[in-house]
């Protein structure tokens, strides 16, 4: 399965990615290409490390948000990925590229959806929200991209118990190491191994029992 990571960042999910690749733990599975709209992210030096392609178009670019939508459709198209992945990627995935890619998108979400999802929720607000509304526990979710906010199907899902003394740096960065980093990359191997169905709003997992969240 070949499939095209994008980013807007430090690239911390896109290494675990990477990192699960060349342990065999994400196996039938190669990156073509990294995306990112920003071309100081730190992720786009992690896929030069690793030999990956890499690609920079910014919505800056262009005078019209449209024109950026169909650049960004066009160089997806002309690499067709099997699946895409959304690896910290900060860019609103227009309708026209959901549509041309139907259950081939995927993204990572730090909290438990549908708890702190949704217009403005993203990267560090996510953390502050859960802390200052009180909540005990918050995590991440896999899922798949359609064309609403964070409203696709959910694939995988990981809590993190929320600590008393936690500030969102802090909450942030265990929810990465303790469920971002294990549930991406454990559903990019239960796709490219046709372990996963959709049917409607649901997500069916072959052997889901078995997985070792």
């Amino acid at each position: 399965m070949r499939i095209a990571v994008m980013v807007s960042g430090g690239g911390t999910n896109l290494q675990a990615i990477i990192d699960n690749i060349n342990s065999g733990k994400i196996t039938n599975t190669e990156i073509c290409l990294v995306y990112s709209n920003n071309s100081n992210a730190y992720a786009l030096e992690r896929a030069k490390k690793a030999g990956i392609p890499t690609t920079v178009i910014s919505p800056r670019d262009y005078e019209q948000r449209e024109d950026f939508n169909k650049a960004l459709l066009q160089l997806l198209q002309d690499v067709n990925p099997d699946l895409i992945v959304l690896a910290g990627c900060l860019v609103v995935i227009p309708e026209m590229i959901v549509e041309a890619f139907p259950n081939r998108i995927i993204n990572i979400h730090p909290s438990l959806i549908p708890s702190f999802c949704g217009q403005g929720y993203y990267g560090i607000k996510v953390h502050e929200k859960a802390i200052s509304r009180g909540a005990r526990v918050s995590g991440a979710t896999v899922h798949f991209v359609d064309t609403g906010t964070d409203t696709g199907p959910i694939i995988l899902q990981k809590p993190v118990m929320i600590r008393e003394d936690d500030t969102p740096e802090t909450l942030q960065k265990r929810i990465m190491e303790e469920a971002e980093w294990k549930i991406m990359p454990m559903a990019i191997d239960l796709i490219a191994n046709n372990k996963v169905r959709i049917e409607g709003q649901r997500v069916f997992i072959d052997g889901y029992e078995d997985l070792d969240l």
